[in-house]
């Protein structure tokens, strides 16, 4: 059925209000992607689902376009705003429309944008209001699973920040017996090759010889190959700096500051180099052990990036901080003390992250399975 056939389109209520004139208050101020602000004053109260109406992210598994609200709200012009009629469960519109892929109703666009008659003629399916329910609840439970298995790897991720701190203190308090040398004593920073040979895009394929990272190769959580670029073996050669070797850190320091990932011996690929927004820690591993750096590195993260200038359209880590970075030098014994418990705890963390995954499978199953 389409949208303007079992919704009502409440478009002409929205009033954005720009940054200037917003009065602080209570009420949330919703735009495309979620709260923007609070405001004194609303002009919704009702169980609504706001639709994105421009982004680049539009039919993203890991960006819903489509979410729920219910209450006292404003509501700018960045989101079409649906109120689901008496046959319709507002929770089974909002998963319709969740990861609903738009590509060929913005086709054309310079700016993706989602115009409002394309979304009345929008479609989703319709099936009686109980069997409605149901799937909701169904998704729901996998969704609380989900949920459940993030907080569980979050809280391992505690344990061995906590870990940490008892064993060597917290590297943001200053402490007279701890014994703090500069980064460089204990890491050699290296930055790639800039120069004309610098890749360009007609370089790259989707398959090659080297390697060639991009930033979203580089996560919170390590590595994620998931999205590869390659180089050819000749372009390599021509490029000096910034190849990998095993046993290496690779730090983001352009954009998403702070992302850290080791080449480790499981890495399946050889040749590996760096772009221009990352530096490689080559550490010294007769002084430091690659896991109580790592661990050290994180918890001293947001102090880093609170030195960084702020206000600049992307956010930078020079060098030249990065000499500044002091670092404990605990005795080599128990930095191996710390990464055998770390090693432990990893194990657990990839139980879990197998379990979210194989969790995750089934949510996008059942989405398919009613919605595709």
């Amino acid at each position: 059925m389409k949208l303007k056939n079992c919704c009502d389109i409440l478009d002409s209520k929205r009033i954005p209000i720009t940054a200037a004139n917003r009065k602080k208050g209570p009420y949330p101020y919703y735009g495309a992607n979620g709260v923007q602000d609070y405001v004194d004053d609303y002009i919704f109260d009702d169980e609504l689902v706001l639709l994105a109406e421009d982004g680049g992210n539009f039919g993203s598994k890991e960006k819903p376009i489509a979410y729920r609200i219910s209450g006292k709200c404003w509501i700018n012009n960045h989101a079409h705003v649906l109120k689901p009629k008496n046959d319709l469960n507002v929770d089974y519109l909002c998963y319709s429309l969740a990861f609903y892929n738009v590509d060929k109703l913005i086709n054309g666009a310079t700016r993706k944008k989602l115009t409002q008659s394309a979304v009345k003629d929008m479609e989703i399916p319709i099936v009686p209001l109980a069997t409605q329910q149901k799937i909701v609840n169904q998704i729901k439970k996998v969704q609380l699973l989900k949920s459940t298995k993030k907080k569980r790897l979050n809280k391992l991720d505690e344990l061995i920040k906590a870990r940490f701190v008892e064993m060597f203190g917290d590297p943001n308090i200053s402490e007279k017996n701890q014994k703090k040398v500069s980064m460089t004593d204990v890491c050699q920073i290296i930055d790639g090759d800039r120069g004309k040979n610098y890749p360009h895009a007609n370089d790259f394929c989707n398959d090659g010889y080297c390697l060639f990272l991009n930033a979203k190769n580089v996560t919170t959580s390590g590595f994620d190959f998931s999205n590869k670029m390659y180089i050819s073996k000749e372009k390599d050669e021509a490029l000096k700096k910034g190849k990998l070797n095993r046993g290496d850190l690779v730090l983001t320091t352009r954009g998403t500051i702070g992302n850290l990932a080791f080449y480790s011996s499981n890495i399946p690929f050889d040749n590996i180099r760096i772009n221009s927004g990352m530096v490689i820690l080559r550490l010294n591993h007769d002084k430091i052990e690659e896991r109580f750096f790592i661990e050290h590195f994180k918890l001293q993260l947001l102090r880093i990036k609170q030195k960084v200038a702020s206000g600049t359209a992307q956010p930078q880590l020079p060098i030249s901080t990065m000499n500044k970075i002091k670092i404990f030098l605990p005795p080599l014994s128990l930095q191996n003390e710390f990464a055998n418990f770390v090693q432990q705890v990893d194990k657990s963390k990839v139980a879990v992250q197998k379990s979210l995954d194989e969790t995750q499978k089934l949510f996008d199953s059942l989405m398919q399975e009613y919605f595709g």
